[in-house]
């Protein structure tokens, strides 16, 4: 707001005329001397505009500026709030001794595709070379607080229509660095199948993301990658917002608390998601 040429009154120096202003600065020229307040905070405390229709107006702006500094404040203690609600769960994490990334995302073919629904269990494939070539891979990072998610996409597809077929819980027993045969079975409870309709919606590069490559969408080789916790909860959190059927609402939701309880998340504040697509 331009207040050069305005006249003033100060509390102390009596009237004068604005003769200068900046963003943070303004000038005043007295009868004795010309002095130099901050702006706008010499206002409403020191200094009166005479102009009643000025002083209404830099009111409003001021205001406006009050307005958005308490916004920008809120925003950082939001912030310094979220921060410090994630260093707790960091130390859960640590005491529980649950890896960060302890959820499994598989690549499923046609046949699994068929099947899985069924069958409630994933193969994580075979290693392709060194010493254990030809034998099944051991997903290490696997324990009960883990989900398996699973996914897809057609072959004329390009990556970034991945598609979220469903999920489950592992079986409450499982431990992937003690499995032999590869197989990821699926708790008798925490299961969760999409319909292909609510699939189109669930997109997993929603929410993956490589943190070094934000951008990118490459799902390169292998039957399954490690996935973040938060990144499920977040997921978990969308389909009970996308289903419609009270059941399905609520079998979710009780897969939902469960995950978070055994994940050291806390239900109330999951952040939204940002993954690759919503760079």
């Amino acid at each position: 707001m331009n207040l050069i040429n305005e006249e003033i009154t100060h509390k102390v120096f009596g009237e004068g005329n604005i003769v200068d202003q900046d963003e943070s600065i303004i000038t005043i020229n007295f009868k004795e001397d010309t002095k130099k307040f901050v702006y706008p905070d010499a206002f409403g405390n020191f200094i009166t505009l005479n102009d009643q229709n000025t002083a209404k107006s830099l009111k409003k702006v001021l205001l406006k500026r009050e307005l958005e500094e308490e916004a920008l404040e809120r925003k950082h203690e939001e912030e310094k709030d979220r921060q410090a609600l994630e260093q707790q769960r960091r130390e859960k994490l640590k005491n529980f001794k649950i890896h960060e990334s302890s959820q499994i995302v598989f690549w499923l073919d046609e046949e699994e595709q068929q099947n899985v629904f069924t069958d409630w269990q994933v193969f994580t494939g075979r290693v392709q070379n060194g010493k254990n070539k030809g034998q099944p891979n051991r997903a290490t990072r696997l324990r009960p607080n883990s989900a398996g998610l699973l996914t897809a996409r057609e072959s004329d597809q390009t990556e970034t229509e991945r598609r979220i077929l469903g999920l489950y819980m592992v079986n409450e027993t499982f431990s992937g660095n003690l499995s032999d045969d590869g197989m990821v079975p699926s708790h008798t409870e925490y299961r969760i199948e999409l319909t292909d309709q609510e699939a189109e919606k669930m997109l997993f590069w929603n929410y993956y993301i490589n943190k070094n490559y934000p951008h990118r969408t490459t799902w390169n080789t292998g039957e399954y990658r490690y996935f973040d916790n938060v990144w499920t909860a977040q997921i978990l959190k969308d389909i009970i917002a996308l289903k419609t059927d009270e059941e399905q609402i609520k079998e979710a939701k009780y897969f939902l608390k469960y995950f978070c309880q055994m994940n050291a998340l806390d239900m109330d504040n999951i952040p939204e998601a940002n993954g690759a697509l919503k760079q």
